[in-house]
């Protein structure tokens, strides 16, 4: 993209509700990413290949070929390692910190500290509690949450030799990890670790801190995420198949709208049981409304989606926008992938944003410090405020561009195995059989680098087509269900072999499988395939991608995919192309490290073919070709 370049509205999105809504704004004279994006551009080189450090202040330096070395004498190699480095503890941090989030509010509930919240799923309670070697015989409900919130908080420590749920993990996959190293011992230990080792005059030879990365990143995706995920499910109850909607045309013109937008569902689920209040209903209706309308925007949107229902107004890219129609009351934010820009957009029409988490304050917003003890209240705090603002409304300004599409949602590991009838072995058997070549986890994030969705949903269009079963979880999800694959008739947009199965069981050839922390069940029914087959998660037949990723967070969800033996395509490589030693390690050395490696590349239908010759190899090892 050229400096000051101007892409037509086709480039920017393939959404027509998108499209429209860009060009609403522009009118309007609000500024969207796209406008700061043409702003920002070109980007600075050292910065996109990772060879800019400023860890300390002998610097900043930037290797060129007439500089080779920082002050220190750090070379490419050390510097793009020690970026990356950092960069993954990032997406560990906040991925891992919601869940260490959802072990507070669990500890609460299980000490008696707050009757707001309570203990849905007391099935997957025990048996979550037996699985991590607790012995639960003759304990009541809180006794075992008491426990399990213990054990969990443990795998942020420092005291154990791994974290709680490496016990999922194939034994032949947790002794290679114990050969490299690998083994994630505590999600904060492995990331205070990094940032001792990337500090100047620590860990000064690349692959050695890389696979730390993989450590750490590994922690995220076996500890913090899948926490986040299991306790989730014990507290709101582990989602099952339903019909949803979704697109800009789920906001209502005659109803209060109220947008959940961020990642945790602490704050969301409470806000929903806030919206049906009859009381707060009939305050809506005296201020000329006809309801309450709550949607859902990104990852805490996809936790309602999966578990309630809810219908999704949009995802990462689409947050500005569902603003911009004019009908939007309140957007409450809990963190992560929110854009500090929405309030500015907020302030063109009568939006008033609300943050929640002091960790995730926003400049012009108002902020309500969110406490699981007095959440209820809180929560009709906040809709009594959208409420109020529904009158300054201005009809003129509203456009609703879109009718919303139907989805189905709720493929839980628990609910795959129900639509399996209990079992692994029908899923098995379709893949030896190749009616299902294999799986792909699509998941992430938008990148107003790319034309919106295109890549998201052609990769999975190629895909079905090939009878390989798609997955996904987070921005993805709106991606798939506003393309019209996620409900069972997609099933004509499959192979033979996948179209049989997805026929016989009734589900889509996409299945939703949460928001992206959710991507711990990914994982999670990786090793209970690569367990049932004896094998490890490296030998089976899938791949994983993200092809319009963004965030620290999707680097390290790449990093522990590939950690755990996937193979992983990015649709562009995170900013390492500075260090060909690298580079290289990521793109091919780590095959023989850990069984997968990454793979770039920007055209879906290019990507698709690759994932299919992956898929064919593993299913030649396999025995199955």
């Amino acid at each position: 993209m050229k400096k000051n370049e101007k892409r037509s509205l086709d480039e920017m999105s393939i959404w027509p509700d998108a499209r429209r809504m860009i060009e609403k704004a522009e009118r309007d004279g609000v500024e969207t990413a796209w406008d700061r994006l043409v702003q920002q551009t070109p980007h600075c080189k050292f910065g996109e290949s990772g060879v800019c450090c400023r860890n300390c202040t002998m610097g900043p330096c930037r290797i060129s070929k007439k500089a080779p070395r920082g002050v220190c004498g750090a070379d490419a190699d050390v510097i793009v390692a020690r970026n990356f480095g950092r960069f993954l503890a990032g997406g560990a941090a906040g991925h891992s910190d919601h869940g260490r989030d959802c072990i507070e509010a669990f500890h609460a509930v299980a000490h008696g500290k707050t009757d707001e919240y309570q203990i849905t799923d007391t099935e997957k309670l025990v048996r979550i509690a037996e699985e991590l070697g607790i012995d639960t015989e003759g304990l009541d409900t809180m006794q075992v949450a008491k426990l399990l919130a213990d054990e969990f908080f443990q795998s942020f420590a420092s005291i154990r030799d791994e974290v709680a749920f490496v016990r999922r993990v194939p034994e032949a996959q947790r002794e290679r990890w114990q050969r490299l190293g690998i083994i994630p011992r505590g999600v904060d230990r492995e990331i205070a670790e990094m940032m001792h080792r990337t500090h100047m005059g620590c860990d000064n030879d690349a692959p050695n801190t890389l696979l730390h990365g993989m450590r750490m990143s590994l922690a995220d995706g076996w500890a913090g995420s899948m926490i986040a995920t299991e306790i989730s499910d014990i507290l709101f109850g582990t989602p099952m198949p339903k019909k949803s909607r979704v697109n800009l045309g789920v906001i209502k013109e005659d109803q209060v709208n109220i947008l959940v937008h961020g990642h945790n569902p602490i704050v969301s689920e409470k806000i929903l049981e806030a919206v049906q209040d009859p009381e707060l209903i009939a305050l809506a209706r005296e201020k000329g409304a006809q309801g309450i309308n709550l949607a859902g925007l990104c990852c805490t949107g996809n936790e309602l989606l999966m578990r309630k229902g809810i219908p999704m107004a949009g995802n990462h890219l689409m947050t500005e926008l569902a603003i911009v129609t004019g009908a939007v009351e309140l957007i409450i934010v809990d963190y992560q992938c929110i854009m500090p820009s929405l309030v500015q957009v907020g302030s063109c029409y009568h939006t008033k944003m609300v943050t929640t988490a002091d960790k995730a304050k926003f400049t012009g917003a108002e902020h309500i410090s969110f406490y699981v003890e007095k959440a209820g209240e809180q929560a009709r705090e906040m809709v009594r405020m959208a409420i109020e603002r529904y009158p300054l409304r201005n009809p003129d300004r509203v456009d609703i561009p879109a009718e919303p599409v139907e989805i189905t949602t709720g493929f839980s590991v628990e609910a795959l195995l129900g639509a399996l009838g209990g079992s692994l072995t029908p899923l098995i058997e379709a893949i030896k059989a190749g009616k299902i070549r294999g799986a792909v986890g699509i998941v992430g994030c938008n990148n107003p680098k790319y034309k919106h969705d295109y890549c998201n949903l052609n990769l999975a269009k190629e895909l079905i087509k090939r009878d390989i079963l798609v997955i996904v979880t987070g921005c993805v999800t709106t991606a798939a269900g506003k393309g019209g694959l996620l409900m069972p008739q997609a099933a004509e947009m499959a192979g033979p072999g996948l179209q049989e199965i997805c026929n016989a069981l009734g589900i889509p050839p996409v299945l939703h499988m949460g928001s992206c922390v959710d991507n711990a069940r990914i994982l999670h029914l990786a090793a209970l395939l690569a367990n049932e087959l004896g094998v490890e998660i490296s030998d089976l037949p899938l791949a994983a991608s993200s092809p319009e990723w963004y965030s620290e967070k999707a680097a390290t969800i790449g990093t522990y995919a590939v950690a755990s033996g996937i193979y992983t395509h990015l649709g562009h490589p995170p900013n390492i192309t500075g260090s060909q030693t690298v580079a290289e390690l990521a793109l091919k050395g780590l095959d023989d490290l850990v069984g997968a490696c990454f793979c770039i590349e920007p055209d879906p239908f290019k990507a698709a073919e690759l994932i299919h010759q992956r898929i064919t190899e593993k299913r030649r090892g396999l025995g199955l070709e």
